[in-house]
């Protein structure tokens, strides 16, 4: 561009100034990277291939409510599955009832319909041999400096055992590993328990599943043998939903919070703030160089040139702050997942959050830029010179 270094003479006329803005913008896409990653994540929950070929059956009623163990033998023969099992939520904490841990209760053949979970043959053995044995995510063992062997005692926020207490102990006796590590945030995370040991420790079970997960042998037939699952309960006290893994994790994350809306809240006010003051910014910037902008009409530059040149100068202010927050938080994701162990999981930034983030400092830019631009084509060449 043949004006470009007339634009970025004039983006920095007040270094001060200009400096401050930027990182103003910089601030903001550095909380929409963090944050963007954040929901991409969550959108992205069941998006694999194996997830695919899993339904996921809970309560119609609320994902807290609990099913009868029955529907097990009755689901696996729904014409179109595979196989299917059960979990339970367990609402795990360790040290301290803030501290919770995705932790579930699984019935034996869990792990066989999840085989992106990585677990060595030997501990498999293990797991299945020990009453009160765990399989616990590898971050999660970073996290907390766990070690194969070692007893973990446990907090249930929600199921008391046997004794009245909501305190529980647990082996662990093996690792599980995500072998696609951009999975890794959840599947690394979780903690498994045997699901009989948890039914035979609580009064508050008596033999129920949280939910059912069913493999099913042709993806196509998906919505098919969802219903007819459904159709195994209908008008009963405990009638069921059936939905994608994929559909199934969006459900139960707006059921806690709806993370999209959160994300859009907190961005809409940081971007609603930027506007205004990157609007004051050029809105300044142009007043002060009224004079200039006439001796550039004055010259042989059209009124369109002016009027690409100051937008140019917006959106090149917003598209460099706005390029450095987005480019720092991917650098600051993994350097506070390793600093906190896995305890905070910043999932890297995708190309649709990339694409996102040029959009919105192009929009942003034009948007700031689009009436002092208009203002500088309309001047009045006299009335600028003279100061009117």
């Amino acid at each position: 561009m043949k004006y470009l270094h007339l634009i970025w003479a004039e983006l920095f006329r007040r270094k001060t100034r200009t400096f401050l803005t930027l990182v103003s913008v910089l601030a903001a896409f550095l909380l929409f990277g963090l944050l963007d990653g954040v929901r991409e994540s969550f959108n992205q929950a069941g998006q694999s291939a194996n997830g695919a070929q899993r339904l996921q059956t809970g309560s119609r009623l609320s994902f807290i409510q609990a099913l009868p163990l029955a529907l097990n033998s009755r689901i696996a023969q729904t014409d179109g599955v595979k196989s299917v099992t059960y979990a339970n939520w367990f609402g795990g904490a360790y040290q301290d009832p803030h501290n919770q841990i995705f932790s579930f209760a699984v019935a034996p053949n869990y792990l066989d319909l999840y085989p992106e979970i990585e677990v060595s043959a030997a501990e498999r053995k293990t797991f299945a041999d020990t009453r009160t044995g765990i399989l616990v995510g590898e971050a999660l063992m970073k996290r907390f400096g766990w070690k194969v062997g070692q007893k973990v005692p446990l907090q249930s926020t929600i199921f008391p055992n046997s004794d009245g207490s909501k305190n529980w102990a647990f082996d662990i006796v093996g690792v599980m590993r995500a072998k696609d590590k951009k999975s890794g945030g959840w599947y690394d995370q979780m903690l498994l328990l045997h699901w009989k040991y948890f039914d035979e420790s609580t009064p508050y079970n008596q033999g129920q599943a949280g939910w059912y997960v069913s493999q099913v042998a042709d993806v196509n037939q998906a919505d098919r043998v969802a219903k007819a699952i459904d159709a195994l309960s209908a008008n009963s006290d405990h009638e069921t939903k059936t939905m994608t893994e994929q559909a199934a994790a969006a459900s139960w994350m707006k059921q806690m919070a709806d993370i999209g809306l959160i994300v859009g809240s907190i961005m809409g006010a940081v971007f609603f703030t930027l506007l205004l003051l990157t609007g004051n910014t050029m809105a300044q910037a142009v007043r002060e160089r009224v004079p200039e902008l006439a001796v550039l009409k004055t010259i042989g530059f059209s009124s369109v040139s002016v009027l690409a040149m100051v937008l140019a100068e917006s959106v090149l202010l917003v598209v460099i702050g706005g390029v450095l927050g987005v480019a720092l938080s991917a650098v600051l994701g993994p350097i506070v997942n390793a600093v906190s162990n896995g305890a905070i999981s910043i999932p890297p930034l995708g190309l649709n959050s990339w694409l996102l983030a040029l959009g919105l400092m192009l929009g942003i830019g034009l948007l700031v830029g689009v009436l002092p631009a208009l203002r500088a084509m309309r001047l009045n060449i006299v009335d600028a010179l003279a100061g009117r």
